[in-house]
């Protein structure tokens, strides 16, 4: 992992070696901030010093990404997203357009709160809609799915599907994103889309089927 310049660019397929990553002219990469292989920063997308951003990872036009924060391998952060300092991004998160991060429960202009940052933690293949919004201090469970608009402002569980304001839990989710149906209270969900199983976990949400996969 290694600083990129702006306007550097991805070697053509079939050449030889990881991929440097990619930084468009406009985007800014402070010194001090790793970019992974074949990462992609695009337009007017700024990291800061100290942060993170993956293998392969993508950040759309005019993301900001704060000091410290780590940007997992393969995400996608979508345009219009700040990813502020104390929010951890797992591999494989994908952040919709214009989706928000907070970092202060209870802000004012007037009042310094850099020592009280509430960390966040989006944990591997999770999604987080459009516009939805993602109040500081919980944690996205893997897998977990918010519905664009949703306003999140407790822990989400394992391939969990939360939709409105608060978000509330409707449903669950394939790690391929389908949605899972199941009759009412059903313990054990199946992929028509592809066949991954899932059990209920304990704690809530739910954990892949071993026994099922084992079978197929």
């Amino acid at each position: 992992m290694a600083a990129a310049s702006p306007g550097s660019a991805v070697p053509p397929a079939g050449a030889g070696g990881p991929k440097p990553p990619f930084v468009h002219p406009t985007a800014v990469v402070d010194p001090g901030a790793e970019l992974g292989a074949g990462a992609k920063v695009w337009h007017f997308a700024h990291v800061c010093a100290g942060a993170r951003v993956g293998a392969g990872a993508v950040l759309g036009q005019n993301v900001y990404v704060g000091p410290g924060v780590s940007v997992g391998d393969g995400c996608k952060v979508q345009n219009n997203v700040s990813v502020y300092e104390g929010v951890t991004l797992e591999d494989d998160v994908f952040v919709g357009p214009s989706a928000v991060f907070t970092n202060v429960r209870t802000p004012r202009a007037h009042v310094v709160r850099r020592g009280e940052f509430a960390p966040t933690l989006v944990r591997r293949h999770a999604t987080i809609g459009a516009n939805a919004t993602v109040v500081c201090g919980v944690t996205l469970e893997e897998g977990a799915f918010v519905a664009a608009g949703a306003v999140v402002t407790k822990d989400v569980p394992a391939f969990a599907v939360v939709k409105g304001v608060p978000a509330r839990v409707t449903g669950y989710a394939c790690r391929c994103g389908e949605m899972l149906a199941g009759k009412p209270r059903a313990r054990r969900f199946a992929c028509a889309r592809c066949g991954a199983t899932y059990v209920v976990a304990k704690g809530g949400g739910l954990a892949p089927d071993a026994a099922g996969a084992a079978a197929r």
